[in-house]
């Protein structure tokens, strides 16, 4: 099978995460093999109950100021814009559109909707920051390994006047990191639409929290 799928019922909705085995296999190796390992083992290990309940990424609205490059053009809105005319008869939704175009056709992605969590225990000063007892949750829109780095992105139609995106794919990366063991260094986040990307360094505010 060279794309496995499977659907989460969380809250808010149903989730079709997605894995290309094949570039998994060979974008996946050396330093990043444990991300190979996390996006095999979610499929039957996933704590479907962490997401009921706590804060979601994608409901953060906290501004840590990050330093971001803007891309008029850049591969990634090319490929947006592919996906939201070639799959307008596929899809329902301009997620889905992009998400499965971008899985097929690119070489760099490798999944899409790609639940991740992390527990109090596991950040410094979590219950006050967030004021809950809960784990943090969210889903990856498009994970992508390009130059040695694993890329999360988050397809947000309105990029350009988004003012808390950049908190959201933040703590995605920072929960894939937990997850997975792979430091946040090699990690690069970024919020796009068919015109804008908007990209950043996580690692340059770990020292926030």
């Amino acid at each position: 099978m060279v794309i496995k799928h499977r659907s989460f019922n969380h809250k808010g909705g149903y989730y079709f995460y997605r894995v290309h085995n094949i570039k998994t296999n060979q974008l996946c190796n050396d330093n990043f093999y444990p991300l190979k390992t996390f996006l095999d083992k979610v499929y039957t290990t996933c704590p479907d109950k962490y997401f009921n309940d706590g804060p979601r990424g994608s409901g953060l609205k906290l501004n840590f100021g990050f330093d971001k490059v803007q891309i008029k053009g850049h591969e990634v809105s090319k490929l947006t814009s592919l996906g939201l005319d070639e799959n307008k008869e596929r899809y329902k939704t301009a997620h889905s559109k992009v998400q499965v175009f971008m899985l097929e056709n690119d070489g760099h992605t490798i999944a899409v909707e790609v639940p991740i969590w992390i527990k109090p225990n596991e950040l410094d000063g979590f219950s006050k920051f967030f004021n809950s007892k809960h784990p943090l949750t969210g889903h990856i829109d498009i994970l992508r390994v390009e130059d040695n780095k694993i890329w999360v992105w988050d397809y947000k139609p309105n990029a350009k006047y988004e003012k808390y995106a950049d908190t959201q794919v933040y703590f995605y990366a920072l929960m894939l990191s937990k997850r997975t063991g792979i430091p946040l260094k090699d990690f690069r986040c970024g919020y796009f639409d068919e015109d804008y990307a908007f990209m950043f360094k996580p690692e340059a505010k770990q020292k926030r929290l």
